[in-house]
């Protein structure tokens, strides 16, 4: 069976995103170098579903590709973010895909944790110009944006410390018809599916980060 996948399209960048596997999302130049990132790193999310307890699979080839739905980016693709919400990502989430999804974003944030664990005490490597944040700062990136993507859900920011704990709670909420225990006036939500895709996107980006600038490849 072919791997469906939304690919974004802005002049300067694109993204391709496997919708069936949250985090499974790479960039490129043009949209062929962004299909052919995707099936790159496919050894290296196979791992994040065999901790979610997921059959992946093998995944070499762009023929296994299927794009489902072609969309047009914006600035946010050009930043380099998938921020454009899929058509198919409006769809209904049943209770067996909330579990499923769960285990996902959770696989991505032991994966993310993993990563940071084994860089304490390296020093990042950087790039030709020094760019590239430390670790601590990799890590606060990261949570501060967990926080904002809680508030895209519709739920108001958590106490320190809870913010995986709040998103699993928000999103839960969200896909059972449930009230926030703290809701958030937003004129436009995420959907559930998206809102999984893109943190599991930014937890995986940094956590391969990391791994790459520390050679843990």
């Amino acid at each position: 069976m072919r791997i469906p996948v939304v690919l974004e399209v802005a002049p300067r960048r694109s993204f391709a995103s496997a919708l069936e596997w949250p985090g499974w999302s790479r960039g490129g130049r043009t949209p062929d170098d962004a299909l052919a990132a995707l099936i790159a790193y496919a050894p290296r999310y196979a791992s994040v579903a065999k901790r979610a307890g997921l059959r992946f699979g093998a995944r070499r080839s762009i023929d296994e590709i299927e794009v489902a739905e072609r969309v047009t980016g914006g600035g946010s693709t050009e930043f380099g973010v998938p921020g454009i919400v899929a058509t198919a990502e409006d769809a209904p989430v049943s209770s067996a895909d909330l579990k499923r999804l769960v285990a996902l974003i959770e696989a991505c944030w032991a994966t993310f944790d993993e990563a940071a664990g084994a860089a304490k005490g390296v020093t990042l490597t950087t790039g030709p110009r020094g760019g590239g944040r430390s670790l601590a700062k990799i890590r606060d990136h990261v949570r501060d944006a967990e926080v904002a993507y809680i508030g895209q859900l519709g739920a108001r920011t958590p106490d320190a410390g809870r913010t995986r704990e709040t998103f699993v709670a928000a999103l839960s909420a969200r896909v059972e018809g449930k009230p926030f225990e703290r809701p958030r006036n937003i004129r436009t939500p995420w959907p559930p599916r998206y809102a999984v895709r893109r943190v599991a996107w930014h937890v995986l980006d940094h956590a391969w980060e990391i791994e790459d600038r520390s050679a843990r490849s």
